[in-house]
């Protein structure tokens, strides 16, 4: 199974003051993070909603703007891939067994951090007709593709909104 990872950073970053994405943990920035985590457990490596220097940009799908999902949706209809695996660069710190955990024959997505996920390429037109009915939460989407919700307590993962979120996840 081909597998793409697509890391969803169009995000505006208004609670956080800045980019997230250039937020400094560990000494390296957020989308740094996310690059090394994915890049060993996947086929290849995308980033939606933005341009990042190395890696092949996805504008959102079908519209700009078009939050997580629109990200998400752009990577499903990348093409050569039967699967995409998901992070958004706000989420930390990345198990190195993301795909194991989450890989299968059906939608699956951790429980707390929904966000993340691995999304069978087939589902790109569903996706695409729920967006175009004008659904974006990412929490509808989980709903209507039947997704899996899969255990992710003792992961310690945190999801950074804040400089504050953020000074917890160097704690």
């Amino acid at each position: 199974m081909r597998v793409l990872g697509a890391i969803l950073a169009g995000g505006k970053s208004r609670r956080f003051g800045t980019d997230k994405a250039l937020a400094q943990y560990e000494g390296q920035c957020l989308m740094a993070h996310c690059v090394e985590a994915l890049r060993g457990q996947v086929d290849d490596l995308v980033v939606c909603g933005r341009e990042w220097p190395g890696l092949v940009s996805l504008p959102d799908r079908p519209v700009a703007d078009a939050g997580p999902l629109g990200g998400l949706n752009a990577a499903l209809h990348y093409p050569g891939f039967d699967a995409v695996l998901c992070v958004p660069v706000d989420v930390h710190p990345l198990p190195s067994n993301l795909r194991a955990m989450l890989e299968g024959s059906e939608a699956r997505v951790l429980a707390s951090q929904h966000a993340i996920g691995f999304w069978p390429a087939r589902l790109g037109p569903a996706l695409d007709a729920h967006l175009e009915r004008g659904h974006r939460a990412i929490g509808g989407w989980i709903a209507h593709s039947g997704a899996v919700r899969v255990s992710d307590a003792g992961l310690a993962l945190v999801n950074i909104n804040t400089r504050a979120d953020l000074s917890a996840l160097a704690a």
